[in-house]
C-alpha cells in the first residue's frame, strides 16, 4: 500500500540529505578556514531548524514547500560565490555544489512526503470493504454458528490489525513509528578546529591535488 511506500521514501529522503551534508562537511576541509567555519556555521544551523522547527512542523502537516532551507540556500550560494585558488579547491567546489544541490532535492521529497497520509475517502473505501469480508464470511459460515462467530472474529481481528499499521505508517514523521531526524544530528558539522574523521576521509583527495 502506499502509505509503506511513502515510509520508505521518507526513510531514503532524509538518509540522502544527511549522506549530502555529511560531504558538505567534509569537503569544506580542504576550503580556508574562514569559509569552512562560515559553511558548517550553515549546515549546523539547518540541521537545528531541522529537528526543533522542521521536524515537529512535519508530524502536524503544517510544513509546505512554500517554506525554504534558508540555511541551505545561502551554503549553495556562498560556495557557487567561491573563487578557487587551484585544482583542488575547484574540484571541491563541484563536489560541494552537487553534494549541496542533492541535500536539496532530499529536504524537498523530505517536505512533499510529510504531506501525504491516509484520506477520509481511502479510510471509508477500507473500512467497507471489511465490513463487506465480515459479512460475506458470516453468510458463508451461516449454518454453523460457532465456525461462523470463530471466522468472523478472526477476520475482524485481522481487519483491525490492518487499520492499525495502516494508522501507525500514515503518517511518516509522527507517532510511534516515525522517522526521525536521528541521522541528521550524527553529522560531524563542528565551526571550529578540523577533526581527525576528517583528516583521514580527504587524505586520498589531498594527496590527489599534491600530486
Amino acid at each position: 500500500m502506499q502509505v509503506w511506500n511513502d515510509f520508505d521514501k521518507a526513510e531514503v529522503a532524509v538518509a540522502t540529505e544527511a549522506r549530502a551534508l555529511r560531504a558538505v562537511v567534509l569537503f569544506a576541509e580542504l576550503l580556508p578556514d574562514a569559509q569552512r567555519i562560515h559553511l558548517d556555521t550553515l549546515v549546523n544551523r539547518h540541521i537545528d531548524e531541522a529537528v526543533n522547527e522542521e521536524w515537529p512542523a512535519m508530524a502536524q502537516h503544517r510544513l509546505t514547500l512554500a517554506s525554504s532551507p534558508t540555511a541551505l540556500l545561502e551554503a549553495l550560494q556562498l560556495t557557487l560565490l567561491m573563487t578557487p585558488q587551484d585544482e583542488s579547491q575547484r574540484g571541491t567546489q563541484r563536489e560541494m555544489v552537487a553534494a549541496l544541490n542533492t541535500a536539496l532535492d532530499a529536504w524537498h521529497r523530505r517536505i512533499s512526503i510529510s504531506q501525504s497520509g491516509v484520506g477520509p475517502i481511502e479510510w471509508a473505501a477500507i473500512l467497507l470493504l471489511g465490513l463487506c469480508m465480515l459479512i460475506a464470511v458470516a453468510m458463508v459460515h451461516s449454518d454453523n454458528r460457532l465456525t461462523c462467530a470463530i471466522t468472523v472474529a478472526l477476520f475482524a481481528t485481522t481487519i483491525a490489525l490492518s487499520a492499525l499499521l495502516i494508522a501507525a505508517y500514515s503518517r511518516p514523521f509522527s507517532g510511534a513509528i516515525s522517522v526521525g531526524p536521528e541521522l541528521l544530528k550524527q553529522i560531524p558539522s563542528h565551526a571550529g578546529p578540523r577533526s581527525a574523521e576528517r583528516r583521514a576521509y580527504l587524505s586520498p583527495f589531498r594527496q590527489l591535488s599534491t600530486a
